[in-house]
């Protein structure tokens, strides 16, 4: 099993098969529009247009598990990006991280890299996932990690 043989719905409904990034860096980030780290949207475009010539692909993975922090339908969390940060990396249907009906790429993803203590639970919107170009998952980072902090990581994988 890989993080290649995932597929997901994009925002607009269409499914879209995680190995189509294959051979990039992905920095994968459950996202949520009226919460506190709701600005890191501005940073992770900022990433997403530095490095994605040479291979760094953000997926934002909309969640409404923490704090009812993104109750809103996919078109609106795609226009509320759109129009608040100019979001142009990849969005995605809403989807549970945590949990019985969580989704299987985040099950994965929280057993490759657990958090603190060994803890699979994903604690708060913004925890970000670090995977290299072979699909391996790297880190985990926490929610009030800044995504401009993670250039160095993202540097090392790109080259």
């Amino acid at each position: 099993m890989s993080i290649y043989d995932f597929s997901v719905k994009t925002i607009q409904g269409e499914e879209k098969r995680l190995a189509e990034y294959k051979g990039n860096v992905l920095l994968i980030v459950n996202t949520a529009s009226k919460c506190g780290f709701t600005p890191q949207y501005k940073e992770l475009q900022e990433l997403y247009e530095e490095y994605r010539d040479k291979g760094l692909v953000v997926l934002g993975f909309p969640c409404n598990q923490f704090g009812n922090q993104e109750p809103g339908a996919e078109e609106e969390i795609a226009q509320f990006c759109e129009l608040n940060y100019g979001v142009t990396f990849p969005m995605f249907a809403k989807v549970d991280v945590n949990g019985e009906h969580a989704h299987p790429l985040f099950d994965y993803l929280t057993d490759k890299a657990p958090g603190v203590f060994g803890t699979k639970a994903i604690k708060w919107n913004f925890t970000k996932f670090l995977v290299d170009r072979n699909g391996n998952v790297i880190e985990r980072f926490a929610p009030k990690m800044k995504p401009s902090d993670l250039k160095e990581e993202i540097e090392k994988l790109l080259k």
